[in-house]
């Protein structure tokens, strides 16, 4: 066998087994990651109340792992998150579709929409949390504002980019207004809305977590304040690699319901 029938059959293979190929690409760069990480620590002498070695960190998260410190903080943030997106979402997708067919109702209440996005999300947590309290119900609204504005703006552009065309169609078929809805509108306005969908899920994480630095007994935010203060930097690691993940499964997710809810195109 030459070196070119060895460079047909590996292209071959990765052709055949995209998910691998990117699966090794990934795992490859993570090692990088690591490997320049650690090399930055041994050239640098650092302290690891400064700078942890991915060892130390490694050690950190497993020792928060089995006294289920890192659990049951997660599981406090997920819920924030998840509840936020949810309220996030549907309130956005709801008042979007309102202002894409009413273009009254957009001059009417798009100054204040943009202007509750000026305001940093750091500035209004404080307000929510007086307002609101320190629980559950302050982060979840946190969230939902941080995930409200993406997600309502493509819901708007994906709406009006439906073609007059289609909508002339439909009506020369007698079809309902439910059937406009559910045939023409929902699936073209789909693949923008998705666009909005991804940076939303994202985002919500940023959302808890702020929420959480301000005032929280519970949480990853809380739990990276109380390791700060310790000057535990291993476990500020773990909690924000926590966090990262929590991110990339979320946006994992709309990726993989997107593929299957957008097949036909």
């Amino acid at each position: 066998m030459n070196l070119s029938d060895a460079g047909k059959i590996v292209l071959g293979t990765i052709s055949r087994h995209p998910r691998r190929t990117r699966f090794a690409r990934l795992a490859a760069s993570l090692l990088v990651a690591l490997g320049l990480w650690e090399v930055l620590v041994l050239l640098t002498h650092l302290p690891p109340f400064i700078l942890p070695s991915p060892e130390d960190v490694a050690v950190r998260g497993w020792q928060a792992l089995q006294s289920g410190v890192l659990l049951r903080n997660t599981w406090v943030t997920l819920q924030e998150i998840l509840a936020g997106m949810a309220l996030g979402v549907l309130t956005a997708t709801a008042l979007g579709y309102l202002l894409a067919k009413s273009p009254f109702l957009e001059r009417l209440l798009a100054p204040y929409i943009v202007a509750s996005q000026s305001v940093p999300v750091v500035a209004i947590a404080p307000l929510l949390i007086i307002w609101f309290g320190p629980g559950l119900l302050s982060k979840v609204l946190i969230c939902a504002l941080i995930v409200f504005f993406p997600v309502l703006v493509n819901t708007v552009v994906g709406v009006r980019s439906v073609p007059q065309e289609l909508y002339d169609l439909l009506r020369s078929l007698d079809a309902t207004p439910w059937q406009v809805v559910r045939y023409l509108e929902i699936p073209a306005a789909l693949p923008v809305f998705f666009g909005g969908l991804r940076i939303g899920v994202t985002l919500s994480v940023i959302g808890a977590v702020v929420g959480e630095f301000v005032a929280a007994d519970r949480g990853l935010g809380f739990l990276i304040n109380l390791a700060r203060g310790r000057y535990d930097t291993a476990l500020v690691f773990v909690a924000v690699f926590t966090l990262v993940g929590l991110a990339l499964i979320f946006y994992g997710a709309v990726v993989a319901l997107e593929r299957r809810l957008l097949k036909w195109l």
